[in-house]
């Protein structure tokens, strides 16, 4: 692919095209190599580890090399994932480097996502692998079961990550946010996490082939409790959910703009 950039980098501008084709054979490379290596954890850890928590790390390790391998794509973080109990995190989802940015994230969590990513070749496998979860979208049945594995997960301790919007945006505002994460918080009496993302829209473009030089932000904010509320309060809680991930995105949105992106 051909890198076009857009905004500001540190990165001298004539460099830019072949770092792009550079990360892009680490990446294919690693999974390439990785992907028996992730079978052979999956076979060692299988009687002992029921959440695959040692796969999905390998895994989220894979996914998040693109960031590392990019030199122009610069990523900030601020705050952290609690380190024990589970909890349902939810993230605004501008572009297909959402899942990159996030894989960075301290603590294993095993990820919904739709099925036409577990049936792609290599990368499929081991999404499969690692213990994610396929969902159909506008299948309300495959919704349910999706829901219902995420929810054993919660009950071993195991974190879920749901992107409420179910698809990426176009244009980088958030769309409205399903109930499906929010009823199964509720459900499970875990917490929601908040999770704000700014500048993916920029560096990987929905229906763009190209990737693009962009600053990201990844805020993670306070987790919402869910202790003691039932559905009738699912929709308010998705309500004050977008309502903190909005303003934090805002708030970065701002800052990336006095940076010059």
């Amino acid at each position: 692919m051909v890198e076009a950039p857009v905004a500001r980098t540190s990165v001298p501008g004539f460099l830019v095209p072949p770092l792009a084709a550079l990360a892009y054979v680490v990446v294919l490379a690693a999974c390439v190599a990785w992907l028996p290596l992730l079978a052979l954890i999956v076979v060692v850890t299988w009687p002992f580890d029921r959440n695959r928590r040692a796969a999905g790390r390998f895994l989220r390790f894979v996914g998040a090399l693109p960031t590392y391998a990019y030199l122009p794509w610069r990523v900030r973080t601020e705050g952290r994932p609690p380190r024990t109990g589970a909890y349902v995190a939810v993230s605004n989802h501008q572009s297909s480097l959402d899942i990159f940015v996030l894989s960075r994230m301290p603590r294993e969590m095993k990820w919904m996502a739709k099925e036409e990513l577990f049936r792609l070749p290599w990368f499929g496998w081991m999404f499969t692998l690692s213990g994610d979860i396929p969902v159909r979208r506008g299948d309300r049945e495959s919704g349910g079961e999706a829901l219902t594995r995420a929810r054993r997960y919660l009950d071993r301790g195991m974190p879920v990550m749901i992107f409420p919007e179910g698809t990426r945006s176009r244009d980088g505002k958030m769309l409205p946010f399903k109930p499906g994460a929010f009823r199964l918080a509720i459900e499970a009496q875990v917490p929601v996490l908040p999770i704000a993302v700014c500048g993916s829209a920029d560096g990987m473009p929905k229906g763009s082939p190209w990737i693009r030089p962009t600053l990201l932000y990844v805020r993670v904010l306070e987790p919402v409790p869910t202790a003691g509320m039932t559905g009738a309060d699912v929709v308010r809680l998705s309500a004050t959910v977008r309502e903190r991930i909005g303003s934090a995105e805002a708030e970065l949105r701002a800052e990336r703009e006095a940076e010059g992106f």
